[in-house]
C-alpha cells in the first residue's frame, strides 16, 4: 500500500501508518451511538410494532429469524433480533449473526472501485478490454442464432450501471452454459462470460447482470492485491466492519452463520443450501456481485458512510462529490425509459427513487438494494434515515415482509 504523502515526505516508519489505521478503525466502529428512538425523531411504540411483525412471521413459520436496524441522523434508534439462526439447533438470532447478503455485496464493490477511480487508476469510460483483453472478443447474439461485433466496447461504467449486455447468473442461458459457479476460477468465469453472446449492444439497455464480479476482478488488477484483501484493508478494517467476509472461516464464525430457509407446500419452512460451495468454505471464485457475509451492525456502518457522503467516525473513504455522483441515477433518459418504473440506477449499484408517491413518505433520491437470501437496505438522504432488514429466506421476500416492515418504520417517524 502506498504511504500517504506526509509520510513519504518525512520518511516516518510504516508503524505510524498502522497505528493511524487502528485509531481510525476504532473511531469508525464507535461512530453510531445507540439512543432512545424519540431522540432521533422516531416513536418507540411504533418501532415495537415492527418487532411484533417480525415475531409474528417467526411464529407463523414464514421465517426462522431476522435482524433489523433503523438509524437516523447518525444514531441507532432501533436494533433488534428475533427468532433463531437455525431451527434444528435453536441457536438464537443475534446482532452478530452472519448472513449471506448476496447482491448487497455490489454496493461494497462499487465503493472499492470508486476509491480507485479517485486515485486515477482508471476512467469510467475506459474499455474493459484495456484491462481484461478477453473482452475484446465479445459478440452480440442475434435472434437467428448468429452473432456480430458490438457497436462499441463495454466500458467500466457499463459494468457498474448494468448496461454491458451481460446477463444474470440465474438466467436460463447462463445456467445452461454453466457460466458461474463458486468452485470455478476467475479465469474460467471470464472465459465463460465472453464466450456467451451479449444480450444487446453495450449502453443500450439496463440488464441486471454478473458485471459487478468483473468489477471485483478489475479492482484486483488496478490495486495489485487480491480483491478480498483490498476490501479488508481499505474498507472493512477502516470502517470497523469486523464481521464482513467472503466465508465463515473459523468454528466461531460458522456458529454464527444463519441457515437459509424456503417454504414447503404443506406449510412451514425447510433448510436449503443455495450454493454448491457453502459459505462455510472458501470459494474459488471471489465474487464482487454476490459473495459477502455480513451482520446488520456492519452493514449499518457501511450505509452510514454512504449517507455521510464517504466518511464515518473521522475515516474518509470517498470524496463527498464522488458519493453524490454514485447515488444519483446514472442511466440515460433512453435507457431509463426502457427500464420503466420509478427507480433509476446509480453507480453505487443501488436503485434510486426518481418520483415520489404522495401516499408514501419516501424522499426522491432514496437509494436501496437487496439480496437473494432475504436482505435489504434503504438510505433516505433527506430524512437522514437508514433501514436494514436481514433474514435468510429464499424466495427473499416472504409474506411481503420488506414492504410491511418498512411501512411500519415510516409510520414511526415523528419529526
Amino acid at each position: 500500500m502506498e504511504l500517504p504523502a506526509p509520510l513519504q515526505q518525512t520518511g516516518m516508519k510504516p508503524l505510524l501508518l498502522i497505528v493511524t489505521f487502528a485509531l481510525a478503525s476504532t473511531a469508525a466502529a464507535q461512530a453510531l451511538p445507540r439512543v432512545v428512538p424519540e431522540s432521533a425523531g422516531l416513536s418507540s411504540e411504533r418501532l415495537g410494532e415492527a418487532t411484533a411483525l417480525l415475531q409474528q412471521l417467526v411464529q407463523e413459520q414464514k421465517i426462522a429469524g431476522a435482524v433489523a436496524a433503523v438509524a437516523r441522523r447518525g444514531k441507532v434508534a432501533y436494533l433488534e433480533a428475533v427468532g433463531v439462526q437455525d431451527i434444528a439447533t435453536r441457536a438464537p438470532m443475534t446482532e452478530r449473526s452472519l448472513l449471506r447478503i448476496y447482491s448487497m455485496t455490489k454496493a461494497v464493490t462499487a465503493v472499492a472501485a470508486m476509491m480507485l477511480h479517485e486515485e486515477r487508476k482508471f476512467a469510467l469510460d475506459d474499455p474493459v478490454a484495456k484491462y481484461i483483453p478477453e473482452f475484446a472478443n465479445v459478440k452480440v447474439g442475434l435472434p437467428d442464432g448468429t452473432t456480430r461485433p458490438p457497436t462499441r466496447a463495454i466500458t467500466v461504467a457499463d459494468l457498474l450501471l448494468h448496461t454491458s449486455g451481460l446477463n444474470h447468473r440465474t438466467s436460463a442461458i447462463y445456467r445452461d452454459e454453466k457460466v458461474r459457479a463458486r468452485e470455478m476460477t476467475m479465469a474460467q468465469f471470464i472465459a465463460n462470460l465472453v464466450r456467451v453472446p451479449l444480450m444487446e449492444d453495450p449502453g443500450t439497455r439496463f440488464r441486471y447482470s454478473e458485471s459487478t464480479t468483473v468489477v471485483g476482478h478489475l479492482i484486483a488488477i488496478w490495486s495489485g492485491m487480491p480483491f478480498e484483501q483490498f476490501l479488508e484493508t481499505r474498507i472493512f478494517r477502516p470502517l470497523g466492519m469486523t464481521d464482513t467476509r467472503f466465508w465463515a472461516a473459523t468454528p466461531e464464525q460458522r456458529a454464527r452463520l444463519a441457515t437459509v430457509y424456503a417454504p414447503v407446500p404443506a406449510g412451514g419452512i425447510t433448510a436449503i443450501e443455495i450454493e454448491t460451495v457453502p459459505f462455510t468454505e472458501r470459494p474459488t471464485l471471489i465474487e464482487g456481485a454476490v459473495g459477502l457475509l455480513s451482520t446488520v451492525p456492519d452493514y449499518l456502518r457501511f450505509s452510514q458512510m454512504l449517507l455521510s457522503k464517504g466518511e464515518l467516525g473521522g475515516t474518509r473513504l470517498l470524496k463527498a462529490a464522488t458519493v453524490e455522483m454514485m447515488v444519483r441515477n446514472g442511466l440515460s433518459d433512453a435507457i431509463q425509459q426502457l427500464r420503466g418504473g420509478s427507480n433509476g440506477w446509480g453507480l453505487a449499484n443501488v436503485n434510486v427513487l426518481l418520483r415520489a408517491n404522495p401516499n408514501n413518505p419516501v424522499s426522491v433520491g432514496e437509494y436501496s438494494w437487496d439480496g437473494t437470501a432475504g436482505t435489504i437496505f434503504w438510505v433516505d438522504p433527506v430524512l437522514e434515515t437508514i433501514i436494514i432488514l436481514m433474514t435468510q429466506s429464499a424466495p427473499s421476500n416472504p409474506d411481503q415482509i420488506r414492504q410491511r416492515f418498512k411501512a411500519i418504520v415510516q409510520r414511526a417517524l415523528i419529526d
